[in-house]
Protein backbone atom coordinates (compact mmCIF):
# COMPACT_ATOMS: atom_id res chain seq x y z
CA UNK A 1 0.00 0.00 0.00
CA UNK A 2 1.04 3.54 -0.93
CA UNK A 3 2.47 5.30 2.16
CA UNK A 4 0.69 8.74 2.75
CA UNK A 5 3.65 11.70 3.10
CA UNK A 6 1.69 14.14 1.26
CA UNK A 7 -1.22 14.89 -0.53
CA UNK A 8 -0.21 13.40 -3.19
CA UNK A 9 0.40 10.24 -2.16
CA UNK A 10 -2.81 10.40 0.33
CA UNK A 11 -4.74 10.34 -3.61
CA UNK A 12 -2.44 7.69 -4.66
CA UNK A 13 -3.59 5.57 -2.04
CA UNK A 14 -7.01 6.43 -2.94
CA UNK A 15 -6.43 5.38 -6.28
CA UNK A 16 -5.64 1.91 -5.33
CA UNK A 17 -8.09 1.08 -3.63
CA UNK A 18 -11.25 1.55 -6.52
CA UNK A 19 -12.55 -1.08 -7.96
CA UNK A 20 -12.22 -2.62 -11.62
CA UNK A 21 -15.58 -2.92 -13.16
CA UNK A 22 -15.49 -3.92 -16.80
CA UNK A 23 -14.99 -0.97 -18.91
CA UNK A 24 -18.70 -1.46 -20.09
CA UNK A 25 -19.95 -0.95 -16.39
CA UNK A 26 -17.74 2.27 -15.89
CA UNK A 27 -18.80 4.22 -18.94
CA UNK A 28 -22.46 3.57 -17.98
CA UNK A 29 -22.12 4.87 -14.68
CA UNK A 30 -19.45 7.65 -15.39
CA UNK A 31 -21.39 10.29 -15.47
CA UNK A 32 -23.74 9.68 -12.79
CA UNK A 33 -23.31 12.95 -10.14
CA UNK A 34 -25.15 11.30 -6.88
CA UNK A 35 -23.97 8.45 -4.82
CA UNK A 36 -26.35 6.15 -5.01
CA UNK A 37 -27.01 3.79 -8.25
CA UNK A 38 -29.19 4.43 -10.95
CA UNK A 39 -30.36 7.21 -8.84
CA UNK A 40 -30.25 11.12 -9.83
CA UNK A 41 -29.25 13.37 -13.05
CA UNK A 42 -27.17 12.40 -15.57
CA UNK A 43 -25.00 13.66 -18.59
CA UNK A 44 -27.57 16.11 -19.49
CA UNK A 45 -26.52 18.65 -16.97
CA UNK A 46 -23.45 19.32 -19.17
CA UNK A 47 -25.90 20.09 -21.65
CA UNK A 48 -24.01 18.78 -25.66
CA UNK A 49 -20.53 20.64 -25.22
CA UNK A 50 -17.74 19.61 -27.65
CA UNK A 51 -14.80 19.80 -25.75
CA UNK A 52 -14.84 19.53 -21.78
CA UNK A 53 -12.10 19.57 -18.48
CA UNK A 54 -12.72 17.11 -15.54
CA UNK A 55 -11.54 18.55 -12.78
CA UNK A 56 -9.93 15.51 -10.23
CA UNK A 57 -10.94 12.85 -12.96
CA UNK A 58 -9.74 9.81 -10.84
CA UNK A 59 -9.23 6.79 -13.26
CA UNK A 60 -11.20 8.62 -16.00
CA UNK A 61 -13.97 6.91 -16.69
CA UNK A 62 -16.10 10.17 -17.17
CA UNK A 63 -13.67 11.69 -19.44
CA UNK A 64 -13.60 8.60 -21.57
CA UNK A 65 -17.64 8.18 -21.67
CA UNK A 66 -17.57 11.30 -23.12
CA UNK A 67 -14.73 10.86 -25.55
CA UNK A 68 -16.87 8.10 -27.18
CA UNK A 69 -19.11 10.60 -28.02
CA UNK A 70 -17.41 11.83 -30.20
CA UNK A 71 -16.38 15.01 -27.21
CA UNK A 72 -12.79 16.42 -26.82
CA UNK A 73 -12.67 15.10 -23.48
CA UNK A 74 -9.38 16.51 -21.59
CA UNK A 75 -9.33 15.31 -17.56
CA UNK A 76 -6.96 16.57 -14.84
CA UNK A 77 -5.73 14.79 -11.24
CA UNK A 78 -3.22 15.32 -8.94
CA UNK A 79 -2.62 11.70 -8.50
CA UNK A 80 -0.18 9.67 -10.23
CA UNK A 81 -1.64 6.52 -9.62
CA UNK A 82 -5.13 7.92 -11.41
CA UNK A 83 -3.54 9.36 -14.39
CA UNK A 84 -1.95 5.93 -14.95
CA UNK A 85 -4.98 4.10 -14.71
CA UNK A 86 -6.94 6.41 -16.77
CA UNK A 87 -4.02 5.57 -19.44
CA UNK A 88 -4.07 2.11 -19.06
CA UNK A 89 -7.92 1.93 -18.92
CA UNK A 90 -9.20 4.43 -21.40
CA UNK A 91 -5.56 5.81 -23.55
CA UNK A 92 -6.74 4.33 -26.73
CA UNK A 93 -9.58 6.42 -26.87
CA UNK A 94 -8.30 9.06 -29.32
CA UNK A 95 -10.50 11.80 -27.77
CA UNK A 96 -9.52 11.33 -24.47
CA UNK A 97 -6.70 13.17 -22.35
CA UNK A 98 -5.03 13.02 -18.85
CA UNK A 99 -3.34 15.19 -17.18
CA UNK A 100 -1.03 14.95 -13.95
CA UNK A 101 -0.99 17.99 -12.45
CA UNK A 102 -2.87 20.13 -9.57
CA UNK A 103 -5.90 21.85 -11.05
CA UNK A 104 -4.56 25.36 -9.84
CA UNK A 105 -1.38 24.86 -11.49
CA UNK A 106 -2.92 23.74 -14.68
CA UNK A 107 -5.25 26.17 -14.78
CA UNK A 108 -3.00 28.70 -14.29
CA UNK A 109 -0.48 27.92 -16.94
CA UNK A 110 -3.47 26.08 -20.14
CA UNK A 111 -3.89 28.03 -22.78
CA UNK A 112 -7.02 25.62 -23.52
CA UNK A 113 -10.54 26.55 -23.51
CA UNK A 114 -14.02 24.45 -22.99
CA UNK A 115 -16.76 24.34 -22.74
CA UNK A 116 -18.04 22.72 -20.07
CA UNK A 117 -15.58 22.30 -16.82
CA UNK A 118 -17.00 19.72 -14.32
CA UNK A 119 -16.29 17.53 -10.97
CA UNK A 120 -17.85 14.74 -9.70
CA UNK A 121 -17.17 14.28 -6.07
CA UNK A 122 -13.24 15.61 -7.19
CA UNK A 123 -11.32 18.83 -7.19
CA UNK A 124 -14.07 21.60 -6.79
CA UNK A 125 -14.78 20.04 -2.84
CA UNK A 126 -11.06 19.98 -2.27
CA UNK A 127 -9.72 23.27 -3.95
CA UNK A 128 -10.37 27.05 -2.47
CA UNK A 129 -13.59 28.48 -5.02
CA UNK A 130 -12.07 31.69 -4.17
CA UNK A 131 -8.62 30.24 -6.10
CA UNK A 132 -10.21 27.66 -8.34
CA UNK A 133 -13.68 29.67 -9.56
CA UNK A 134 -12.01 32.72 -11.26
CA UNK A 135 -9.27 30.29 -13.20
CA UNK A 136 -12.19 28.14 -14.00
CA UNK A 137 -14.19 31.05 -15.70
CA UNK A 138 -11.24 32.27 -17.66
CA UNK A 139 -10.71 28.62 -19.43
CA UNK A 140 -14.21 28.61 -19.94
CA UNK A 141 -15.63 29.57 -23.08
CA UNK A 142 -18.02 32.85 -22.78
CA UNK A 143 -21.44 30.91 -22.01
CA UNK A 144 -19.34 27.80 -20.90
CA UNK A 145 -20.90 25.65 -18.15
CA UNK A 146 -19.56 24.81 -14.80
CA UNK A 147 -21.27 21.70 -12.85
CA UNK A 148 -19.68 20.15 -9.98
CA UNK A 149 -21.14 17.70 -7.29
CA UNK A 150 -20.35 16.96 -3.70
CA UNK A 151 -21.78 16.22 -0.54
CA UNK A 152 -24.11 18.66 1.29
CA UNK A 153 -22.49 20.95 4.11
CA UNK A 154 -23.00 19.16 7.73
CA UNK A 155 -25.63 21.56 9.20
CA UNK A 156 -23.58 24.04 11.04
CA UNK A 157 -20.47 23.70 9.22
CA UNK A 158 -19.05 25.41 6.45
CA UNK A 159 -16.15 26.73 4.93
CA UNK A 160 -12.90 25.00 4.97
CA UNK A 161 -13.19 22.08 6.29
CA UNK A 162 -10.09 19.32 7.60
CA UNK A 163 -9.40 16.04 8.04
CA UNK A 164 -5.62 14.11 9.00
CA UNK A 165 -4.87 12.03 5.97
CA UNK A 166 -3.06 9.43 7.92
CA UNK A 167 -5.73 9.78 10.79
CA UNK A 168 -3.95 10.44 14.39
CA UNK A 169 -0.82 8.85 14.04
CA UNK A 170 1.40 9.18 11.11
CA UNK A 171 3.11 12.26 9.62
CA UNK A 172 0.88 15.30 9.68
CA UNK A 173 -1.04 15.07 6.03
CA UNK A 174 -4.11 17.60 5.79
CA UNK A 175 -7.04 17.14 3.76
CA UNK A 176 -9.20 20.26 3.12
CA UNK A 177 -12.68 20.27 1.95
CA UNK A 178 -15.12 23.42 1.38
CA UNK A 179 -18.81 23.05 2.07
CA UNK A 180 -21.27 25.95 2.05
CA UNK A 181 -24.86 25.90 1.51
CA UNK A 182 -26.43 25.74 -2.06
CA UNK A 183 -27.70 29.69 -1.66
CA UNK A 184 -23.90 30.36 -0.17
CA UNK A 185 -22.74 28.62 -3.58
CA UNK A 186 -24.48 30.77 -5.70
CA UNK A 187 -23.70 33.75 -3.85
CA UNK A 188 -20.09 32.68 -4.52
CA UNK A 189 -20.09 31.86 -8.55
CA UNK A 190 -21.34 35.10 -8.78
CA UNK A 191 -19.07 36.77 -7.00
CA UNK A 192 -16.73 35.62 -9.37
CA UNK A 193 -18.16 36.28 -12.33
CA UNK A 194 -20.91 33.38 -13.36
CA UNK A 195 -24.40 33.75 -14.22
CA UNK A 196 -27.43 31.89 -13.91
CA UNK A 197 -25.93 30.18 -10.77
CA UNK A 198 -28.07 26.97 -9.39
CA UNK A 199 -27.42 24.91 -6.58
CA UNK A 200 -29.58 22.16 -5.22
CA UNK A 201 -29.75 19.22 -2.57
CA UNK A 202 -30.23 15.99 -4.94
CA UNK A 203 -32.22 14.02 -2.29
CA UNK A 204 -31.05 10.45 -1.57
CA UNK A 205 -33.62 7.76 -2.57
CA UNK A 206 -34.19 6.50 1.04
CA UNK A 207 -35.47 9.29 3.47
CA UNK A 208 -32.90 10.50 5.91
CA UNK A 209 -30.11 9.94 3.62
CA UNK A 210 -27.30 11.80 2.95
CA UNK A 211 -28.24 13.75 -0.31
CA UNK A 212 -25.88 15.22 -3.00
CA UNK A 213 -24.81 19.15 -3.02
CA UNK A 214 -25.29 19.83 -7.23
CA UNK A 215 -24.41 23.15 -8.74
CA UNK A 216 -24.38 24.55 -12.20
CA UNK A 217 -23.43 28.15 -13.66
CA UNK A 218 -22.31 29.64 -16.59
CA UNK A 219 -18.92 31.70 -17.54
Amino acid sequence: MTAVTDLTTYWDRYAGQLPTPPREDALKDALRWCQYPDHGPGPELLGEPATTLELGCGRGDAVAALATTGVDATGVDLSAEHVRAAHEWWGDLPNARFVHADVVDYLSTTRGRWEAAYSIWGAVWFTDPDVLLPLVRERLVPGGRLTFAQAPAVPGAYGVQGIYATGFRGRKVWVYRWAYEPETWEEILTRHGFTGARAWVEPAPEPDHVGTLIVRASA
